[in-house]
This record gives C-alpha cells, sequence and structure tokens, in this order.
C-alpha cells in the first residue's frame, strides 16, 4: 500500500484542480451546435491540448523557477494565494469558470477554452508542479495522464452524465471541490512559509 500512496495522494489534488464534472455544463454550451463527428474532435481536441500544456510545464517549469531565481517555497506562497482566490472567486454566488466563455462556436473550441484554461488552467499548472516536488516525476506522470483520461470519458459522455445527475448537481460537485481546492490552497500557503522561514 505504501508504494501506492504517491500516486493516490498526488492522483486526488489533480483531480480536485481539474474539476471535471464542473466543466461539464461548460462543454455542453460550447458545443451544443456541432454534430457528432464535430463534438468528437473537440473532445480529443481539448484532451490533448489540456495534456500536452500541463506535461510541458510539469517538465520545464521547475527549471524556469530556477532560471528566474524563484525557489519552490517562494512558488508554494504565489501559487497557493492564486489558487485560493481563484476558488473564492469561483464560490461567490453568480461566478462560474465558463464565465464570457458561452458565446463561443469556433471550431476550435477544443484548445481555447476548453482545453486551456478550463481544464488545464492556473490551478492545473500549479498544482501539478507542487505533486512533482512533494511525490516525483512518476506519480504525477501517471496521475495526470489518468486525470486527462477522466475528463474525456466525462466529455464523451456530457450529455448523459449531465442527465443523470442534473445541472443543478454539476454545480453542486463543482462547489464543494472549489472548498476542497481552497484547504490545498492554504496548505500550500503554509508549507511555503513554514519553508521559507523554519529551513
Amino acid at each position: 500500500m505504501k508504494y501506492l500512496m504517491p500516486f493516490i495522494l498526488s492522483f486526488i489534488p489533480i483531480f480536485v484542480a481539474v474539476d471535471s464534472l464542473g466543466n461539464i455544463p461548460i462543454f455542453i454550451s460550447l458545443t451544443q451546435n456541432l454534430n457528432k463527428r464535430s463534438r468528437w474532435i473537440v473532445v480529443n481536441q481539448s484532451v490533448a491540448t489540456a495534456t500536452i500544456i500541463a506535461l510541458s510545464f510539469m517538465i520545464v517549469g521547475e527549471l524556469v523557477l530556477k532560471i528566474m531565481g524563484i525557489t519552490i517555497n517562494d512558488f508554494k506562497i504565489a501559487g497557493g494565494i492564486l489558487l485560493l482566490v481563484l476558488s473564492i472567486n469561483f464560490l461567490l454566488p453568480g461566478k462560474s469558470k465558463g464565465a464570457g466563455f458561452e458565446t463561443i462556436k469556433e471550431r476550435d473550441v477544443g484548445v481555447f477554452p476548453l482545453g486551456t484554461p478550463l481544464v488545464t488552467g492556473p490551478a492545473v499548472l500549479t498544482t501539478t508542479l507542487m505533486m512533482l516536488q512533494s511525490y516525483g516525476i512518476i506519480a504525477t506522470f501517471v496521475s495526470l495522464v489518468l486525470n486527462m483520461a477522466i475528463v474525456w470519458l466525462i466529455f464523451a459522455y456530457a450529455e448523459t452524465l449531465m442527465h443523470n445527475i442534473g445541472p443543478a448537481g454539476a454545480r453542486a460537485f463543482s462547489k464543494v471541490v472549489d472548498i476542497i481546492l481552497a484547504s490545498i490552497a492554504i496548505m500550500m500557503i503554509r508549507q511555503g512559509v513554514v519553508g521559507t522561514f523554519y529551513y
């Protein structure tokens, strides 16, 4: 079991940051006028874009920080504050992750806004780099790929899922996830502050 713990502990924060179910209403809104073939293209395009961006940041993100003279504790504090602001913003009444994107009906909607910033946005990039530092590249890579596979399944069967859980259910799940994300943000800030002043 101890060998599985890094995978589990890295999977959960990334799953929370991605918030697959919370993105279902936005996905349906952006693809409702597309035919079946075009929708499948968008599903594949969005997941491919999100995965490439997340993996690229996972590979070069730490190097970029070192070049800029930013320590991992600096990044934990800044990233934690960013996640906290994002989660609070999403929790406010009337706020939505898809605000401003509902009218986009472009063929490249899978790249923007679905692939980024809705699937892989600041929360996922920050969380992925934190998991890389805490649990290593293998656990983080596996967790990221598994989460993107879940996104693909959820987008592929979005209409069926929405029919079963309903818009209210999707919103409720998203709010719970945002609360957990806020808690993760506080944890990151705490670790960054402790790491800065006590080590």
